[in-house]
């Protein structure tokens, strides 16, 4: 009798459970759009109009449009966006002029179409204003102050181009590593190599003897697969055009297994390939 009865209950209160589930789940909508609108009007307090902006283009925000209690939205919704758009364009044409500023005052070749920027072959960014963030190649700055974005570029550039270059020595390195792997390969002159293979070949023979005796990582010279895209740039750039023996490196262009590099024509490609032939 006692089990009986505690089928009965357990069953009661399953069908309780489901009977309160749409409540619960209604309950949880409304929630979760109370706290989109909390969160619209925080950022409109901080005068933040990207994150507005962010905001009222996000599903949620078109979910509140179609709800009948909060059908007074719509006006606020597209004033705002009217007054989001205005603060967003005046903002990005003062930005847009400080960063040039900045830009020529440090004697750098800056290129912006907001989002994105450039400085020469191989340094590239993009500005994340709703995140108050920006992508300069792999680094992330936790900012978008023009000043901190132009110190941030000058330290890529130097380290990308402000060292010694030997076009002759770089592409003469890049054939003895090609035709190791030939030769490692059972393969002869003029096939082509995976083009990661010979980056990662011709890393390892940047390595001093020293690093070679115990493979210690504070004697490893690192050698970043964007100074590999701007080293690439500045050869085809010089008066160099072969390595030894008069052999002309081409790069093959595909998807896959690739490296995001600089090809002869300074366009930036996925390659996939390469090879050496003569002329």
């Amino acid at each position: 009798m006692q089990q009986l009865e505690s089928n009965e209950l357990e069953v009661a209160k399953n069908q309780l459970q489901e009977i309160i589930k749409p409540f619960q789940q209604e309950q949880n909508r409304r929630q979760k759009k109370s706290d989109f609108l909390k969160k619209c009007i925080r950022s409109m307090e901080k005068n933040d109009f990207f994150q507005v902006d962010e905001l009222l283009k996000s599903k949620l925000a078109w979910d509140i449009l179609e709800d009948s209690y909060l059908a007074e939205c719509n006006s606020i919704f597209n004033e705002l966006r009217k007054f989001a758009d205005e603060q967003i364009h005046q903002y990005r044409v003062e930005f847009k002029e400080a960063l040039l500023q900045l830009a020529d005052a440090a004697e750098l070749p800056l290129q912006v179409d907001i989002p994105r920027f450039s400085v020469l072959k191989g340094i590239e960014g993009k500005l994340d204003f709703a995140n108050r963030s920006t992508t300069i190649n792999q680094v992330i700055l936790k900012s978008i102050d023009p000043k901190r974005i132009i110190s941030m570029v000058i330290k890529i550039k130097c380290k990308l181009y402000d060292r010694i270059f030997e076009p002759q020595k770089f592409i003469d390195s890049l054939f003895q590593c090609y035709k190791k792997i030939l030769k490692e390969a059972s393969q002869g002159e003029g096939n082509i190599v995976p083009i990661r293979q010979l980056y990662a070949e011709y890393v390892w023979s940047l390595q001093s003897k020293a690093f070679f005796q115990n493979m210690d990582k504070g004697k490893f010279k690192g050698y970043a697969i964007d100074q590999f895209a701007v080293d690439l740039w500045r050869f085809f750039e010089s008066g160099v055009s072969s390595a030894e023996g008069g052999y002309r490196i081409r790069l093959n262009s595909g998807r896959g297994s690739s490296l995001w590099l600089i090809d002869q024509e300074g366009e930036k490609r996925q390659i996939t390939h390469a090879l050496f032939v003569k002329n």
